[in-house]
């Protein structure tokens, strides 16, 4: 990682490879976080990584930060992020997905500490086919109005896929089951200090 401007991405094997020296940051929601992650990672959720940004530069100084998220896309905001403050990172290409697809393991925390919970992607599926069906359904029983509530779900969904930001996603982020305790963040950012 030698311009702290350009982020890098590292492909499975590569990161796999090197695990023991990276930093690994998981910038999933919680829920997503819990249902498996690589080993060793801490979760500092997407929303969280500004906060967190002193910790990531003293990290970054001591050696490579790898982010990851699901697919690729948020880690890799995440490292632009970073990338604006100086901070250099490195992206898992294809996230935690393509990690599990080449047969590597995720480690899971145990099922007393935290309860696994969808994806935000799968969130976000559930939430827009709810909010369309409630609308086609309320238009036919109440009114026609209703049916306006289905054409922006699929107004917002073609805008997402154009620009490849997600609205609902963030708002789903903000749910008190996708938020990290304090206790949780409060303990990755004191392993980032202490490395």
């Amino acid at each position: 990682m030698t311009n702290p401007l350009t982020p890098v991405t590292l492909g499975t094997d590569q990161a796999r490879t090197r695990l023991d020296e990276l930093t690994v940051i998981d910038v999933r929601t919680p829920a997503e976080y819990a249902s498996g992650h690589l080993p060793g990672a801490l979760n500092i959720p997407l929303d969280q990584v500004r906060r967190a940004l002193p910790e990531i530069r003293h990290a970054a100084e001591r050696g490579d930060v790898l982010l990851v998220c699901a697919s690729g896309a948020r880690s890799g905001n995440a490292c632009e992020m970073l990338a604006e403050q100086g901070v250099p990172a490195a992206t898992l290409a294809g996230g935690t997905g393509a990690w599990a697809a080449e047969g590597h393991d995720l480690h899971r925390p145990a099922a007393c500490a935290t309860q696994a919970g969808w994806s935000m992607e799968r969130q976000v599926r559930f939430t827009a086919g709810t909010l369309v069906l409630l609308g086609l359904v309320l238009g036919l029983l109440v009114h026609p109005a209703f049916q306006l509530l289905s054409a922006g779900v699929a107004g917002g969904l073609v805008f997402s896929a154009l620009t490849d930001t997600c609205g609902m996603a963030v708002v789903l982020a903000r749910l008190p089951h996708n938020r990290p305790r304090a206790a949780d963040l409060d303990a990755a950012l004191a392993a980032l200090r202490g490395r």
